[in-house]
């Protein structure tokens, strides 16, 4: 197991020093460790982060309508978005993990660092307030925000549309298997269009997968129009 931080490490972590340094330690505590875990505290972060974010767009994108708003909300709270961000300030060397946790991998996990940042979020909340978790989130995500040029298309969506350009049955998802422990599931899922095209993903979940299976077959469809 990890040692459990001290105040300046969150604080180096969060940017703002810490009252209340158990809320803290449970958002980076798995539940591996047989002491607890962090899973309430990233209910709470979640809808935090969510919010901040869609305020944040709300404000800086006053002509865009629900639909590109949406779109630009799942892609920067999604959990590969989260993940990058809890890679950025290595969280996961600071989770108190159990031994076999850390013999399965949980520390190079990115759903377990994206579900960590979420954890940390809340407790930043419910520790310091919401101004506090607000200047955390827009310091982490500020660039990413403005850097949409456009808003992102799910690719399951886009993939949905294309197949109704072209007059195709909508695109059907299908589970191949589930790999790796339950603290750091691998999701294996194929897509198919008809009989026209098929291709797989793999993600943390299942969600993650069909996303990624939606792309690769995006990505195959196109390279095919093009020759």
């Amino acid at each position: 197991m990890s040692e459990r931080p001290s105040a300046d490490t969150i604080a180096a972590l969060t940017g703002a020093a810490p009252h209340d340094l158990a809320l803290y330690h449970e958002a980076l505590t798995h539940g591996s460790s047989g002491v607890g875990d962090y899973q309430r505290l990233e209910f709470l972060g979640d809808r935090v982060l969510g919010l901040v974010i869609a305020s944040e767009l709300f404000r800086r994108f006053p002509k865009a309508a629900e639909g590109e708003l949406s779109s630009r909300l799942h892609a920067l709270a999604s959990g590969e978005t989260c993940a990058k961000i809890a890679q950025g300030l290595d969280l996961n060397a600071y989770v108190r993990f159990g031994v076999q946790a850390i013999g399965d991998g949980g520390r190079y996990s990115d759903n377990i660092a994206a579900d960590v940042l979420e954890a940390l979020i809340g407790a930043l909340w419910l520790d310091l307030g919401e101004d506090a978790a607000r200047t955390f989130i827009v310091a982490r995500w500020g660039e990413m925000i403005d850097g949409q040029v456009a808003a992102p298309k799910h690719p399951k969506a886009a993939l949905q549309e294309w197949a109704a350009a072209k007059g195709r049955k909508p695109p059907e998802y299908r589970l191949i298997r589930r790999d790796g422990p339950d603290h750091a599931p691998r999701f294996h899922v194929g897509v198919t269009v008809g009989k026209l095209a098929e291709a797989e993903g793999e993600g943390a979940s299942k969600q993650a997968a069909e996303k990624a299976a939606a792309a690769a077959l995006l990505d195959i469809v196109t390279q095919e129009e093009k020759k």
